[in-house]
C-alpha cells in the first residue's frame, strides 16, 4: 500500500489536475509578464500577450527559455518579485559557464519541500524513519531540498552533507538510518566502503535510498540495492525549477511522477522546438506553475526523455517521465557516432565491472581518440598481462556492439579512479570543438 504525503492531489483525476494547471498558468503568465521585463520582452518579440494564454493548451504560443537566457539575465534579470520577498538563493555548480542563481520566496521553499516530502513518502518514508541526507548542502539544491522534505514528513533528519565517509558510516550504523539520500555514485561508494569494513548488507537498517543529481542505469540501481540491501528510488529536479522533487519514483520503479500541480511538462523536438505527442522521445521542457521568486516559463532542460500516462499501481495519477535517456548537450559525438555515458555504464555493469570509470576523448591528427578507464573490483584484479589484455579485448567488443564504435579499454587497479562525493566527473573531453 502506497504512502502519500498529499493523497488528494497525488491521486487527483486528470480533469482535476488540468483544472489546477489551467487556473495556475493564466495567473502565472500574467505575473511573469508584469514582473519580469526580460521575459516580457521575449513575449513582445513573439507577439504574445498574457490574455492569449487561457489554458495549458496555449503554452506552446510562449517563447522558450534556455540556459543561455539565464546566463544573460544573471543575476536579477529573471527575478519575479521584489528582492525583499525572497528568503533564499540556490545555485547550480556552474560547470558549463556562469552560475545560475535561483531565488525563492518562503512560499517557493514550502512547495519545494512538500514535493520532496512526497518523494520520501513514495519511497516508504514515515515519521518513524531516520533520513540520512548525504547530498551536498549550501548552494547545491540536493541537501536543502531533501532536508526540508524529511522535516515535513517528520523523519529524524541526519544533515550529513557529502563527504567524510567514516562519519557517514558511523552515523548510519549508530543512529540506525533507514533512508539514504545522495548521488548514486556516492551510494555505490558507501556500499563498497561498508563491505571493506566487514559489514554485510543486512547489518545496516537502511530500507530505501533516494538517489539523483546524475545519470544512472538500471544495472547500477540493482548493484546499489544489492550492496546496501535497500530499494533504490530515483528523484529528478533542476535548480532552475526549484531542485530535487520535480519528479520522483514510486514503488513501481517504472518512471518518475512529475508533480503536475506545480510543474507543467512538455516534450519537444530538440531541433525544431515542435511539441511532440505523448509517448514520443524528445527534450523535456518545464513551466513552473506557481513559483514566485524565479518563475520560469517553458524552460528547456536539455534532458531527453519520454512521458507516459499509463495507469500506475501506486495509485498516483501524475504523468511519469522516464529517467533521462541522455542529454541533448552531454551527448558526445565521437567519429560521427552519438555516444552517451549512460550507454557505457550499462555495458560495464552488464559485463560485471564496477561503475567507476572515466571516458577520455581527444583529437589527434584530426581523428578522435576514445579511451575508457575502468576500475577492477578487488576480486577481479589481475596482474597477469595476458589476462588483462583478453578482458580489455572482450570489453572492447561489448562496447563496440552497444555504441557502434570501439573505444580503447584500460582496466586499472581498484581505487585508482578519483571517487566523487558530489557529481561524478565521468567525461574528460580534450577536443577543442568550440572556438
Amino acid at each position: 500500500m502506497s504512502n502519500y504525503y498529499q493523497k488528494e492531489i497525488e491521486t487527483a483525476s486528470r480533469e482535476e489536475i488540468l483544472k489546477i494547471q489551467n487556473e495556475k498558468i493564466v495567473k502565472q503568465v500574467k505575473h511573469v509578464y508584469e514582473n519580469v521585463p526580460y521575459y516580457r520582452n521575449l513575449m513582445d518579440q513573439k507577439g504574445v500577450k498574457p490574455e492569449d494564454i487561457q489554458s495549458v493548451d496555449d503554452i506552446k504560443k510562449l517563447p522558450f527559455l534556455t540556459k543561455d537566457d539565464l546566463r544573460e539575465a544573471y543575476p536579477y534579470g529573471l527575478l519575479g518579485t521584489d528582492l525583499k520577498n525572497c528568503v533564499r538563493i540556490q545555485s547550480t555548480s556552474g560547470t558549463t559557464g556562469k552560475r545560475v542563481v535561483a531565488f525563492y520566496t518562503q512560499h517557493d521553499v514550502d512547495i519545494w519541500e512538500e514535493c520532496c516530502a512526497r518523494a520520501i513518502m513514495a519511497a516508504g518514508g514515515t515519521s518513524d524513519d531516520v533520513c540520512q541526507v548525504s547530498y551536498g548542502y549550501g548552494l547545491f539544491t540536493g541537501g536543502p531540498g531533501l532536508n526540508g522534505g524529511s522535516h515535513k514528513v517528520g523523519c529524524l533528519t541526519l544533515p550529513m552533507s557529502s563527504g567524510n565517509t567514516d562519519r557517514q558510516l558511523q552515523f548510519m550504523m549508530d543512529l540506525n538510518a533507514t533512508i539514504l539520500c545522495c548521488t548514486p555514485s556516492y551510494a555505490a561508494y558507501l556500499g563498497e566502503s561498508l563491505a571493506e569494513r566487514g559489514y554485510k548488507p543486512e547489518d545496516n537498517k537502511l530500507k530505501a535510498g533516494i538517489f539523483g543529481a546524475e545519470p544512472w542505469t538500471e544495472e547500477m540501481r540493482r548493484s546499489i540495492e544489492k550492496s546496501l540491501g535497500i530499494k533504490a528510488y530515483d528523484i529528478y529536479g533542476l535548480t532552475e525549477t526549484s531542485g530535487p522533487g520535480v519528479s520522483f519514483e514510486c514503488e513501481e520503479q517504472t518512471g518518475m511522477h512529475i508533480n503536475e500541480d506545480h510543474f507543467y511538462a512538455e516534450i519537444i523536438d530538440p531541433k525544431t522546438g515542435e511539441v511532440l505527442p505523448e509517448g514520443s522521445k524528445g527534450e523535456l521542457v518545464f513551466t513552473s506553475l506557481d513559483k514566485e521568486g524565479f518563475p520560469l516559463l517553458r524552460y528547456r532542460t536539455k534532458d531527453i526523455c519520454i512521458l507516459s500516462r499509463k495507469k500506475c499501481s501506486c495509485g498516483r495519477t501524475h504523468v511519469k517521465m522516464t529517467k533521462p535517456l541522455g542529454r541533448s548537450d552531454d551527448m558526445m559525438i565521437i567519429r560521427g557516432v552519438n555516444v552517451f555515458p549512460s550507454q557505457i555504464e550499462a555495458v560495464l555493469l552488464k559485463e560485471g565491472y564496477t561503475p567507476n570509470y572515466q571516458i577520455v576523448v581527444d583529437r589527434v591528427n584530426n581523428t578522435d581518440t576514445f579511451d575508457i578507464y575502468v576500475e577492477y573490483s578487488p576480486e577481479q584484479f589481475s596482474d597477469k598481462i595476458a589476462v588483462v589484455q583478453a578482458q580489455e579485448k572482450a570489453l572492447n567488443g561489448a562496447m563496440r556492439s552497444m555504441l557502434g564504435i570501439g573505444p580503447k579499454i584500460h582496466l586499472v587497479a581498484p581505487k585508482t579512479i578519483t571517487r566523487s562525493e558530489g557529481k561524478a566527473v565521468r567525461v574528460i573531453d580534450k577536443r577543442k570543438l568550440h572556438d
